[in-house]
């Protein structure tokens, strides 16, 4: 009988174990930080709004990368039970 691990838990593991994971999530969350610097001031110029747009596109390419991995945890768990 397998156990499916929780999604907090899944995170907690690969960020503990999984140097590229660990990785990836300082990198979106770096990201994360530097989104929110941005929507805290009330207009933004321009270049402001280009790097919002870069950053937002950034983030996602890390959460798809990020995810993938989680899959591929996923998979192989599946595979070894």
């Amino acid at each position: 009988m397998s156990v499916t691990i929780g999604e907090a838990e899944l995170r907690e593991q690969l960020l503990s174990q999984d140097d590229q994971f660990r990785k990836l999530a300082a990198e979106h969350q770096s990201y994360d930080e530097q989104l929110a610097q941005l929507h805290r001031r009330h207009h933004l110029s321009d270049e402001e709004r280009l790097q919002e747009i870069m950053l937002k596109k950034k983030k996602l390419l890390l959460k798809d990368q990020m995810y993938s991995i989680v899959q591929k945890y996923r998979k192989e768990a599946k595979a070894s039970s």
